[in-house]
């Protein structure tokens, strides 16, 4: 759990991660008035892990489940309002803290520290177990996880990939800008394009064409990974959008393309029963 200081800490930064400052004049800050959104904690594997929550505050049933994983940077304020955004659309949407039981990533000042020695040392295996306790959280309290989908940006764009060959109740999922293929680590076994045989829900990627990241090379032969093992996929390349396009609060942020992507994510939810 957060500390004082951490919370301190968090307030003076308006809830942004500390290795992203200053945030943008482009940044979104999305209204809860009418929904039902805050920290909660959710039990995993012997644990109480924190997460973010937002949903309606008035519905007639269960709501579709959108599980959303975060940058790097942890469930600081826009992860927060991404849930708001999808709790606007219906969704009950939950983004747990999936580096928890590692660190904090409000305790870095700067992104290759914390992708060192925090981010690096996160089990892949124990990120989707934690992700299938947040789905039972969600089930237990007025989400309907038959209508599940899981979005995921940069470091969660990876996650997203891996989940939909995870869990056989996903029923689409939504990465953006992450990466398809890298070093194999003990930690970090498969990558996305390992996995391209294995996906039981329909995948869409949203990539930049300016990534340096993320070169166009990887892109396309996870193109053909996904074509060979005949996957329902689709991955759409934004030419003038560069990495993290949609993080409005920061410098990368291209509006055109991640409202593009937005819209192209909620059809997708849509057309494979999240929605």
């Amino acid at each position: 759990m957060k500390t004082e200081d951490n919370m301190a800490q968090k307030s003076s930064t308006g809830g942004f991660a500390p290795a992203v400052q200053p945030t943008a004049s482009t940044t979104i800050h999305t209204d809860s008035a009418s929904l039902q959104a805050g920290e909660t904690s959710v039990p995993s594997q012997g644990e109480n892990m924190p997460a973010y929550y937002a949903k309606p505050k008035e519905s007639s049933g269960p709501l579709p489940v959108v599980l959303v994983v975060q940058e790097i940077f942890g469930v600081h304020e826009h992860i927060r309002d991404i849930c708001r955004r999808l709790a606007l659309e219906g969704y009950l949407a939950v983004a747990p803290e999936l580096y928890f039981r590692e660190g904090d990533p409000n305790d870095y000042h700067d992104i290759p520290t914390l992708f060192k020695e925090l981010v690096s040392k996160v089990p892949d295996s124990q990120v989707l177990s934690d992700l299938d306790h947040a789905a039972n959280w969600a089930a237990r309290n007025g989400g309907d996880i038959r209508r599940m989908g899981i979005t995921g940006f940069c470091w969660g764009g990876r996650i997203s990939w891996l989940y939909a060959a995870h869990n056989p109740q996903l029923r689409a999922a939504a990465a953006w800008y992450g990466r398809l293929m890298g070093e194999k680590t003990m930690k970090q076994q498969k990558h996305p394009i390992d996995v391209a045989v294995d996906l039981g829900a329909p995948v869409l990627g949203l990539y930049g064409g300016q990534d340096e990241s993320i070169p166009l090379e990887s892109v396309e032969q996870m193109r053909q990974a996904l074509h060979a093992a005949n996957a329902k996929a689709e991955i759409v390349v934004y030419p003038d959008a560069g990495h993290a396009f949609n993080a409005d609060y920061r410098p990368s942020y291209h509006a055109e393309s991640a409202q593009d992507g937005w819209a192209r994510m909620l059809a997708w939810f849509k057309q494979f029963g999240v929605a």
